[in-house]
């Protein structure tokens, strides 16, 4: 078993200990009433615009999310939360320094003694969800269900439908497709980007990802029998007969959309293994991108 597989299964136990611990770590997500600033480059970048969607969704208070690549001052925040999973990430590290004195600048990391934790004013470590392999499967789901508990998402059923899922065998044909799609909306759009990088990480595969009903507005042009296309969260109904009738093969269910997102991390290292590619050495990636180094 691949050490991705091995993390992508654990993903439930790590959900647990971060729900259990939401009410000493919601301060790391934004206070009630705070303008607050997420961000992240990759995966992560996909996480914080999961978590704006999520705290604006709850009322909490204006959220915006941004790549950190990209981000320039401008904007008043009263927190920027940065997410890296290693600490190290030179856009990261960067956009921090560029943060205006006053503002509560917040890390959340995997790794508790990285260079990130020099620049902020406090730091959430989720060490027990950091990861070996290079590609991110378990820390940003149990960032996720941190954020979601400290929101107050129901998350109760959250760990128990994540196991009941994990320990089904993964049961689609991933040779039957060379074409995948995620949707999503809301806070589930990150999710959908998120399983679309996977895909293209681990398995070099032609990957896209769109908001849901955006999906009909031009991608659905190249879908077709090859197609898979997986809604992650509640699915239109006359979106997945539109997906249908080009002949694409939809998956769309009732599951919570992290469960799906988990589900999703398993195809893309069945589709890794289907190709001969192993998931854990992704080519040309790192486990973190130092710039200079």
């Amino acid at each position: 078993m691949s050490i991705t597989t091995t993390e992508i299964l654990s993903q439930p136990d790590t959900w647990a200990r971060a729900i259990a611990e939401a009410s000493a770590t919601s301060s790391s997500f934004g206070l009630p009433g705070e303008r607050v600033l997420f961000l992240g480059c990759g995966t992560s970048a996909f996480v914080a615009e999961s978590l704006a969607a999520l705290r604006e969704g709850a009322g909490l208070g204006e959220t915006d999310a941004a790549y950190a690549s990209e981000w320039r001052p401008g904007r008043r925040y009263d927190r920027v939360v940065a997410i890296t999973r290693s600490g190290t990430t030179s856009e990261i590290l960067t956009a921090l320094g560029q943060v205006d004195a006053g503002v509560t600048k917040v890390a959340i990391t995997g790794v508790a003694d990285s260079p990130v934790t020099e620049l902020v004013d406090s730091v959430l470590v989720l060490d027990y969800a950091d990861e070996r392999s290079v590609v991110q499967t378990r820390f940003p789901t149990t960032l996720l269900a941190a954020a979601r508990a400290a929101y107050g998402d129901d998350v109760s059923g959250l760990v128990t439908a994540g196991r009941a899922s994990l320990d089904q065998p993964f049961g689609i044909d991933v040779t039957r497709y060379d074409h995948f799609v995620y949707l999503g909306s809301g806070w589930t759009h990150g999710l959908a980007q998120e399983a679309a990088l996977k895909v293209r990480e681990a398995a070099q595969a032609w990957s896209e990802s769109y908001p849901a009903l955006d999906y009909r507005h031009g991608p659905i042009a190249v879908a077709g029998e090859r197609s898979l296309v997986w809604i992650l969260g509640p699915a239109d109904p006359t979106l997945v007969a539109d997906v249908e009738a080009v002949g694409a093969t939809v998956v769309a269910d009732d599951r919570d959309p992290l469960v799906q997102l988990a589900d999703a991390h398993r195809l893309a290292v069945a589709l890794a293994e289907s190709r001969g590619l192993d998931p854990d050495t992704p080519r040309h990636l790192t486990r973190s991108v130092v710039l200079g180094a």
